[in-house]
């Protein structure tokens, strides 16, 4: 059999784009911004598939999940996971940044003038009865037309139960023209993929050319301790639990996340992500197509381990820069707005202002927010990359724990 060339593998192709958008915006400058479209392209072709896909996907795995009488626990233990795992995120990033110190001893005076208080109205989180109420849409319409994730969730979670209560002989060609929809749009992405190595390019020589890598000097120690902890969740942790409760190799865990990590670097987009790690999970890790079709949809949405990281990382920083003394209180705050106000984050790339609820929580200062805005395209790539390998993680495990209980029932 011929060897496939290397430079065909997508995931190659989208690193030398990288490589080569980072070096055009380094040598041009604020002129690289004549590429921005390339990306910007790209960017809108994959969200124009993105929430057909989820509401396809979401409606046919709750569909096949509800007929299953383990619906209940598989619906309840994603959810746990995700709600555990970011908790452990963040308690990780508070511990890095009290050891590491990346704060500490650092002058700002030199751009002081950047800061500013314009975020100080980002960061109200709405309470538990006003969430409660806004994840149910009173127009699925509207909710579509304004791709608010949370209201389209839960009309297709509801919608695809629905579909499973009806008798099989009228439910059969439902559930056959959904599957058949979502390896259209599989298609399509395939399709859009193709580009995926020009719009990056896009986005990287736009990116660099219009922060550059000055502002990186300053905060230098917590992009290390930040990477550090990236790399440990996403190459110890996520691996050792893989270990302990599924039967997937580790080995080819991390090989076949290679592909869906790239993209996430490239594109910093949890849902640009999305179908490319769905087939990656059914492909080589060998999930089942309902499970896949619940828990990465619903985990590109809620499923935030990279963004504690960071939340809790940015907090010590500013802490420490501004001589503050956090206590158990401080930390507990950390923790709990970071892990509760990451359902509902969006999986898109941008500047995250859910960082200005954390710090307002804890009572650390906010004025120096615009400093880690410039580079938050560098932030938000690597904390994507993590977030959808943790979606992989519990797909992987909730697939084994309900494969056994299957079996268990069956005996």
């Amino acid at each position: 059999m011929e060897k496939k060339s290397v430079f065909k593998n997508i995931g190659i192709q989208i690193i030398i784009a990288m490589v080569l958008g980072t070096l055009a915006g380094f040598l041009m400058g604020k002129d690289a911004a004549m590429f921005a479209p390339l990306g910007t392209i790209f960017i809108h072709l994959i969200k124009m598939l993105v929430i057909p896909l989820i509401v396809i996907s979401i409606i046919s795995g709750a569909a096949n999940l509800s007929d299953s009488p383990s619906a209940g626990k598989v619906g309840i233990g994603t959810i746990l996971f995700f709600l555990l795992t970011s908790a452990i995120a963040v308690a990780l990033a508070l511990f890095a940044g009290e050891v590491f110190k990346p704060g500490v001893g650092l002058d700002l005076s030199s751009v002081s003038h950047m800061f500013s208080n314009q975020y100080a109205d980002k960061g109200a989180l709405p309470g538990a009865m006003e969430t409660l109420i806004g994840m149910i849409p009173t127009n699925i319409f509207k909710s579509l037309m304004n791709a608010n994730i949370l209201q389209i969730l839960v009309f297709s979670l509801f919608f695809g139960i629905a579909i499973s209560k009806i008798p099989k002989e009228k439910s059969a060609p439902i559930t056959n023209g959904l599957e058949g929809i979502i390896q259209a749009l599989i298609w399509m992405v395939t399709i859009v993929m193709m580009i995926a190595p020009i719009g990056v390019f896009g986005l990287m020589a736009d990116s660099v050319g219009t922060y550059g890598f000055d502002m990186l000097a300053l905060v230098a120690k917590l992009f290390i301790v930040y990477m550090g902890a990236i790399l440990v969740y996403g190459f110890i942790f996520y691996p050792l639990i893989i270990k302990l409760f599924s039967k997937t190799s580790v080995s080819d865990f991390l090989r076949a996340m290679r592909k869906p990590q790239v993209v996430a670097l490239s594109t910093a987009s949890s849902m640009a992500t999305l179908p490319i790690n769905m087939k990656t999970c059914e492909e080589d890790l060998k999930v089942s197509k309902s499970t896949t079709s619940f828990v990465l949809p619903l985990g590109a949405t809620i499923n935030m381990s990279g963004n504690a990281i960071y939340y809790g990382l940015v907090a010590i920083f500013f802490a420490q820069v501004y001589n503050i003394d956090l206590g158990f209180t401080g930390y507990l705050a950390i923790i709990f707005t970071a892990t509760i106000g990451a359902i509902g984050q969006a999986g898109v790339p941008g500047p995250t202002f859910l960082v200005v609820a954390v710090l307002i929580s804890a009572g650390i200062p906010i004025e120096g927010l615009p400093l880690l805005f410039a580079l938050d395209r560098i932030f938000d790539m690597t904390r994507t990359a993590l977030n959808i390998t943790g979606d992989a993680a519990c797909a992987v495990i909730i697939d084994n724990l309900n494969d056994k209980k299957d079996k268990i029932e069956t005996i």
